[in-house]
């Protein structure tokens, strides 16, 4: 079948979307059929008169799916067959093969149809967090080893030895433990490393629930890493005498994100008085940072057409309402918090595609005629000191009205 690549380019935006939402539910219709055909291809061992031993290989080979894609449709299938409404939510969108195949595991005649009603329009993470809740499981064991490295040179690089806490000394003057856990990044490794060492790429960071409010959690450090952590376990022997890694990580976290909020947004329990800016100031001042932050919770809130708000909370910008260039002023009224791609969008919308490549907005004032825009989206400017809480909601702001929606 020969795909006419020109055919998307000639659609307008709403076809465009529309017909995106079409191709998404034939194909979730053609692989819902394709399962319940595969269900029936394994029941009279089709697979196995046509010379293999396993469906998954019939899949891989005759039908050429990834592993990836085999694996899955071949659990569902195998489900489908034990409970067919299964392919109901998997035609209907309700779930997916990701879902399927992290609630086979779980599923029995007795849970099976709660447990698939409960895991329902979520996604990977929400499901995850649902068996955690469901199927608890015990904590992990703290566990720090040493991968191995493969050499290709025999010469070793050796180097003295330094004190983690000289090398941290000059720089403390007369910060407290805090501040030492905080500018331990300041250490450098002692640990021999060989001069030519070809070190294997490291796994992927893992995030996985065990039990409500439970996570094992699993990533590679390097040598400074782990020497930095045993220096924070030892100076809080007399706080935390098991030495808990769980416990230090969420420790230095806590000193480390309220030093990134305060830097970024200006948030202080002792706020000082603001400064006298000039008039034409475009960055927003820390009264202006620290009320957007608490009011938009952190979050982008742009909204999109169909009301659905972004609630982004990586690469975030203070955005103007009404741009810079058109006269907007740096006030909380006319300062919202976007993630990068929606800021980037809202100043293409306004100034046109170029917009997007130039820094300086005010460098287009002489090329655009543009006009202040007249529709506000202000949110509530209720303060809070409990940031923290803000930070940990999985929801965005809330909903704005309908006349406020770009």
């Amino acid at each position: 079948m020969m795909i006419d690549a020109t055919i998307p380019s000639r659609l307008a935006d709403r076809e465009l979307i529309a017909e995106v939402a079409r191709l998404a539910r034939d194909e979730r219709e053609a692989t819902t059929s394709l399962i319940a055909h595969l269900a029936e291809l394994y029941g009279r061992r089709l697979h196995e008169r046509a010379g293999f031993s396993s469906l998954f290989t019939y899949c891989t080979t005759v039908l050429r799916l990834s592993e990836h894609e085999a694996y899955d449709r071949m659990k569902a299938a195998k489900i489908a067959r034990r409970y067919p409404p299964v392919l109901g939510l998997l035609a209907s969108g309700c779930v997916n093969l990701t879902t399927v195949r992290l609630l086979a595991p779980h599923l029995t005649r007795e849970n099976r149809e709660e447990l698939f009603a409960a895991a329902s329009g979520k996604n990977k993470r929400q499901v995850q967090e649902l068996l955690a809740r469901w199927f608890p499981r015990p904590d992990v064991a703290p566990s720090i080893r040493k991968l191995p490295v493969v050499s290709g040179s025999a010469q070793i690089m050796t180097g003295a030895s330094r004190d983690p806490v000289a090398a941290l000394a000059p720089g403390l003057g007369g910060h407290d433990a805090g501040s030492l856990l905080m500018a331990s990044a300041a250490v450098t490794s002692a640990a021999e490393v060989p001069a030519r060492a070809f070190v294997p790429a490291p796994a992927r960071p893992v995030v996985q629930p065990l039990a409500p409010d439970r996570y094992r959690v699993t990533f590679t450090a390097d040598a400074e890493t782990c020497e930095m952590l045993e220096l924070a376990q030892d100076l809080l022997r007399h706080a935390l005498p098991s030495g808990e890694p769980a416990q230090i990580v969420k420790r230095s976290l806590r000193v480390f994100v309220e030093q990134l909020v305060r830097d970024k947004y200006a948030v202080t329990t002792r706020p000082r008085a603001g400064r006298t800016r000039a008039d034409d100031a475009r960055e927003p001042s820390a009264e202006v940072k620290r009320a957007v932050f608490l009011r938009d919770r952190g979050r982008c809130v742009f909204v999109g057409t169909d009301g659905r708000k972004c609630g982004e909370r990586g690469f975030m910008e203070f955005h103007h309402v009404i741009p810079y260039a058109a006269g907007g002023k740096p006030t909380v009224e006319n300062i919202e918090l976007r993630c990068r791609a929606h800021n980037g969008y809202e100043a293409e919308v306004f100034f046109g595609p170029a917009r997007r490549y130039v820094t300086d907005a005010v460098a287009l004032e002489t090329r655009c005629a543009v006009s202040p825009k007249t529709r506000f989206r202000s949110g509530t400017t209720e303060m809070t000191d409990d940031w923290r809480t803000l930070l940990r909601a999985r929801d965005g702001p809330a909903p704005l009205p309908s006349e406020h929606r770009r």
